[in-house]
């Protein structure tokens, strides 16, 4: 009998990413219909914490020869390539559609185009089964385009609002067309949508600002703009596919299913999934209460994320949850850089 992973994965248009720097815990993963990986700073950084007693002699090697940035990058193609050989055959099976594993350019330097393009080659080059991840900045959106037109597979991230999933499609089909005129065809492009960091700040504005939003409303939040988002992808045909990730409970996949996405599932998210019981229905195609999504546009941040065109690019950097991001993969950056077994 299928658990709920397998029949998401096998029964619906949705396909699930295994959201873990963890090699070991792919393996489990992929038994549950896991087709790629998505990694951050913050993930590989707890490896590191969590994994110290079977860290690989390279990494160790990479600690004591490299340091700063040198090192941080090196440790992470480390880690990135332990799982980029797993999941080869699905890459090599699907095309290209499937089997990627994300490595996301330096977090330092979210606000320089130059610097994120040539990052992005590397980590290109690694293996060819890399998704690279840039983040949905004003800066950055150019550094889609671009590397989108290079031939690069590419994963939009830091992205939590309707505006910035839009404009990370728009530029994608900006680099695709540039890129079919040399020639070249990107296999993918995901465009993150941060479902429950999204939750996490508003909860925070909320609660700051003594607004009287319930909890089960907060919950809804990132799930509402996700499904904003999706059925204006629909009707604009963009070839790019939503990736909802930074889920905080089982509740945010369940309200996704079914859809044509690629979801990011934590390893505790997948747990809370398989434990909860939930029946097997696709409500992807469920709209969110009218109610909640009244009582969420209490908050102009809620706003700002839910309508198309709440925010323009140059305010994506400074919105609240971008920065709160920010702050917390350049401090798993840093981390990194200054590791030592």
């Amino acid at each position: 009998m299928k658990n709920y992973l397998q029949w998401l994965a096998e029964d619906t248009a949705t396909v699930w990413w295994h959201d873990s720097a963890d090699a070991e815990e792919l393996i489990k993963a992929m038994d549950d219909g896991a087709v790629g990986v998505t990694t951050n700073p913050v993930l590989v950084s707890q490896i590191l914490e969590s994994k110290r007693d079977i860290i690989s002699a390279n990494v160790v090697d990479i600690s004591i020869a490299k340091d700063g940035d040198e090192k941080a990058e090196a440790i992470i193609k480390a880690v990135t390539l332990d799982i980029a050989k797993e999941l080869l055959p699905v890459y090599k099976k699907t095309r290209g559609r499937n089997g990627y594993v994300c490595a996301q350019v330096n977090p330092n330097k979210a606000a320089n185009t130059d610097y994120m393009i040539e990052n992005a080659l590397r980590l290109h080059n690694w293996a060819e089964n890399i998704s690279v991840k840039l983040p949905v900045t004003n800066a950055g959106l150019d550094a889609i385009e671009e590397c989108v037109a290079l031939g690069l597979n590419v994963t939009a991230t830091m992205s939590f609002t309707v505006p910035q999933a839009l404009a990370a499609a728009e530029r994608y089909e900006k680099g695709y067309a540039r890129a079919g005129k040399v020639g070249k065809k990107p296999n993918t492009f995901n465009t993150v949508i941060m479902v429950g960091r999204l939750d996490d700040y508003l909860r925070d504005v909320a609660h700051d600002r003594r607004a009287g939003i319930e909890e089960n409303d907060i919950i809804c939040a990132g799930t509402a703009v996700m499904k904003r988002a999706y059925n204006i992808f629909k009707k604009k045909g963009y070839k790019a596919l939503l990736m909802p990730a930074g889920m905080r409970g089982h509740y945010h996949a369940v309200n996704l299913a079914g859809g044509g996405i690629r979801m990011s599932i934590h390893p505790k998210i997948q747990r809370m999934i398989l434990n909860s019981g939930t029946e097997m229905t696709e409500q992807m195609n469920t709209p969110v209460n009218r109610t909640t999504i009244a009582n969420l546009k209490k908050l102009d941040e809620f706003i700002r994320a839910y309508e198309p065109d709440g925010m323009k690019p140059e305010e994506f950097i400074t919105y609240g949850v971008t920065q709160k991001t920010l702050a917390s993969f350049t401090d798993a950056w840093a981390v990194i850089s200054e590791f030592r077994l």
